[in-house]
């Protein structure tokens, strides 16, 4: 662990990925005193609506949803520890197959390079030795975890305070073991945990982030993110089967300036 206050710095493509994904290291990592920074790629405006349609279906009211994903994001950021959020503006690229993709403003057509020397500038100016972003496959395939990671990781070449990216996966036999018991108690989870990181072994996980005191919290912050009821049995499940998920983060060493891993702990090593 350092001991000196750090700046770490997470970028995800929507609102709720910040709950979804790293709520676990945000908070902890806060709570000990180092700054946490959050960057959102898209307004996720193609999430879904007050009526209950997703951004794929007609009458769909983008305008509506980007408002209540902004207020949520705001609520949801701050019970996850983030000193800054900051968005990059784009537009939600929609679901692999959407019409959507073809908005001249869709993240998945983002000029990588100017996008990575925005996102670049920003971690020189917080003086961020750590980052975290999604793989090369977007941790289940989206489109825009996809264009995440491609400006991140270019990012984090062209930064000066960048030392280490980081990864959230699930390994292979954690995420077997959940889907067992889910489907056993009847629970229908969303494609970002049946698809999550099928492809990561164990050996690749380079951190394990014991947060099964921040699991509680996690749920509370995606429950946050209200209009996205396809995470509704997230936010139902039992405490212990949630915690079997969500109760310890795993994080892949995708990038480093240094020749060696961190560790036990994504500050690991910096001082």
């Amino acid at each position: 662990m350092s001991a000196k206050r750090q700046t770490i710095v997470c970028v995800h493509a929507h609102p709720d990925d910040e709950a979804l994904f790293t709520a676990g290291a945000s908070s902890y990592y806060a709570s000990l005193g180092h700054r946490m920074v959050l960057v959102t790629c898209t307004y996720g405006q193609l999430g879904i609506d007050g009526a209950g349609r997703a951004g794929n279906v007609e009458g769909h009211d983008d305008l509506e949803t980007r408002a209540n994903r902004a207020a949520e994001l705001q609520r949801a950021g701050d019970l996850c520890g983030y000193d800054r959020q900051v968005s990059l503006g784009y537009r939600d690229s929609g679901m692999a197959g959407w019409s959507s993709h073809s908005h001249p403003d869709a993240f998945v057509n983002v000029d990588v390079e100017a996008a990575a020397r925005q996102v670049a500038a920003l971690i020189d100016a917080e003086g961020a030795e750590v980052v975290i972003t999604y793989d090369s496959r977007g941790f289940y395939g989206h489109p825009d975890h996809v264009s995440a990671h491609r400006v991140t990781r270019r990012a984090v070449e062209l930064s000066t305070s960048a030392r280490r990216l980081f990864y959230p996966v699930i390994p292979r036999s954690v995420l077997s073991d959940f889907i067992q018991r889910a489907s056993e108690a009847g629970l229908s989870m969303p494609a970002w945990v049946t698809d999550a990181s099928l492809d990561t072994e164990d050996d690749q996980v380079a951190v394990r982030l014991d947060v099964r005191d921040r699991a509680a919290l996690k749920q509370r912050a995606i429950a946050l993110h209200a209009t996205q009821s396809d995470n509704a049995d997230l936010v139902t499940m039992s405490p212990d089967l949630f915690e079997l998920l969500f109760g310890t983060e795993y994080y892949e060493l995708g990038w480093s300036r240094e020749l060696e891993n961190p560790l036990d702990d994504l500050l690991g090593g910096l001082s």
